[in-house]
């Protein structure tokens, strides 16, 4: 598969909640060839700021080739974005990574599950899922986004710290409370939850994948702040890291040390 790197029109965007944005990018070719669990780097027009901001994709839309980005603003280069407008050109690479396996799943049930920003990249996989979906999402407080879109792929549970919507705590404590059972997990988000989830996926005998996403910087593998240490050498480094934005986002979550 082909990574391009083109200057895109943006087709759309909106505010979701408070620093939280939803991008819709018009790239037929990136579209085409995009799976669940990929990113794309964008760039900035500020020529200050060399290296590009890695982004998962939220939704690809092949028949009208159109990419979804839901992101945070965490820095000056998503802020930029931010502003963007219908119309605007963004120069954009991808797609990237490695993406979630979704073979053999036929008759399963999977968990996707979903932390804080981790809950965007989750949103392609379960419209994809050839299996019953169950989506157990977490945010800091009721102030919910994407959980609309989650109804229309499967059944949704929602777990917020506060208590003020779904279930009070973590999204373990969602599935434990509502007695919920999967054959596989599926998960991107904040890692302490994805190391709970990896002793749980343990515990019950599933195999559990899950997307380091969170923890890229420059998406090109040229930073090396992606590190993630591992059980097997790395081809690159030539000991156990593996590098996410490279050889991942994507991993078994036995492959790596949280």
């Amino acid at each position: 598969m082909a990574q391009v790197k083109v200057t895109a029109a943006v087709a759309g965007q909106e505010r979701l909640a408070e620093g939280i944005y939803s991008m819709w990018i018009k790239e037929e070719t990136i579209a085409s060839q995009a799976r669940p669990g990929q990113f794309v780097s964008l760039y900035s027009k500020d020529g200050a700021r060399l290296l590009p901001r890695p982004i998962s994709l939220c939704e690809i839309d092949r028949e009208q080739g159109k990419i979804r980005l839901v992101y945070r603003i965490a820095g000056a280069g998503t802020e930029e974005f931010s502003h963007c407008q219908a119309g605007d050109s963004i120069e954009v690479m991808g797609p990237l990574g490695n993406g979630f396996p979704m073979d053999g799943l036929e008759g399963k049930r999977a968990f996707l599950v979903g932390g804080g920003i981790g809950i965007p990249p989750m949103l392609e996989l379960a419209k994809e899922l050839p299996c019953e979906v169950q989506a157990v999402l977490g945010y800091r407080d009721g102030t919910l986004f994407l959980e609309k879109e989650f109804q229309a792929a499967g059944s949704v549970y929602i777990a917020t710290e506060d208590g003020s919507a779904g279930t009070k705590g973590n999204v373990l404590d969602a599935i434990r409370e509502n007695g919920l059972k999967a054959d596989i997990i599926f998960a991107c988000g904040p890692t302490p939850m994805l190391k709970a989830l990896k002793a749980y996926a343990l515990e019950e005998g599933i195999p559990c994948y899950i997307s380091l996403e969170e923890r890229m910087a420059c998406g090109i593998g040229a930073c090396l702040a992606c590190v993630c240490q591992s059980k097997e050498t790395d081809s690159h480094s030539h000991v156990h890291n593996k590098r996410v934005c490279k050889d991942g986002p994507v991993f078994a979550a036995e492959e790596v040390e949280l």
